[in-house]
């Protein structure tokens, strides 16, 4: 089974690119981030016509994630627990089941955290970006322990805007100050794979020069001067089922592209 990540970038402003690539990607199942629109405004019918059901948990004008899925979606949930005042959409789960094993999928899309803002002590200012990303992180790896002990296999996967490792940016120095590379979020970072969650793309990949996003100032992408933030974290049982994992680059050159880019893996499921 093929499952796929992409922050798209606005469901609108991505309205022809998305379905060509699907067209020719031919995922079972995509987990969307950033589709920017309400449930009632998200295209439904350009992608149930392709074979796909569709779950949405929208918010106007940002955030928002979808999950696409050529197999019945059962018990959908939205929005992270652990925080009833959080009204930000980033968060959906559903169940999907295969010939081999059902899994629970859990779309996301992190905060990005920017501006850090930092107390005289250095800690993160309450009520700022920085420590909303944070105590975001803190409830997903929460999330990851209910899970475990459920023994539920599983998947997280989306726009971390996190970047693991220096080897995962084309500057990395550019990035030290940045809330996506700051050493609090690869803290939590690495709390959450201590879990004992697998980083799929790094279990099948090794080395420098594979990234999923590039800016679109500066000429980011002519340059390559890209980053590695969209990631599948998996459970061990999940992990067992892992073929392949791949980023869909290319995409990035062609027409009215999102800044980011598909990233995609093959599970025996």
């Amino acid at each position: 089974m093929k499952i796929a990540t992409f922050n798209i970038n606005g469901i609108k402003a991505r309205a022809e690119a998305l379905p060509a690539w699907l067209d020719e990607a031919q995922p079972d199942v995509v987990l969307l981030q950033e589709i920017k629109s309400v449930d009632e405004a998200f295209p439904r019918e350009i992608f149930e016509e392709r074979g796909y059901n569709v779950e949405t948990h929208g918010q106007k004008s940002f955030n928002g994630v979808a999950i696409l899925s050529k197999h019945p979606l059962e018990d959908v949930t939205r929005g992270l627990p652990g925080d009833a005042a959080d009204e930000q959409a980033r968060y959906i789960e559903a169940t999907i089941v295969g010939e081999n094993a059902a899994l629970r999928l859990c779309g996301l899309y992190l905060p990005n955290g920017n501006p850090v803002e930092l107390d005289a002590n250095g800690a993160p200012v309450a009520g700022g970006k920085f420590a909303y990303k944070l105590g975001w992180m803190d409830r997903l790896r929460a999330r990851a322990e209910c899970l475990l002990a459920e023994e539920t296999p599983f998947l997280m996967a989306g726009d971390y805007n996190i970047i693991p490792q220096a080897e995962d940016a084309a500057k990395p120095e550019s990035w030290r100050d940045d809330a996506l590379f700051r050493p609090e979020s690869r803290e939590k970072w690495r709390r959450l794979l201590n879990l004992g969650l697998t980083e799929a793309f790094r279990a099948r990949t090794q080395g420098p020069g594979h990234y999923s996003f590039w800016d679109y100032q500066a000429g980011a992408w002519n340059r390559n001067n890209g980053i590695r933030i969209d990631h599948f974290l998996l459970s061990p049982a999940c992990a067992d089922l892992l073929r392949d994992c791949q980023i869909d680059r290319d995409i990035r050159g062609r027409d009215k592209p999102s800044d980011h880019v598909p990233v995609w893996m093959d599970l025996d499921l």
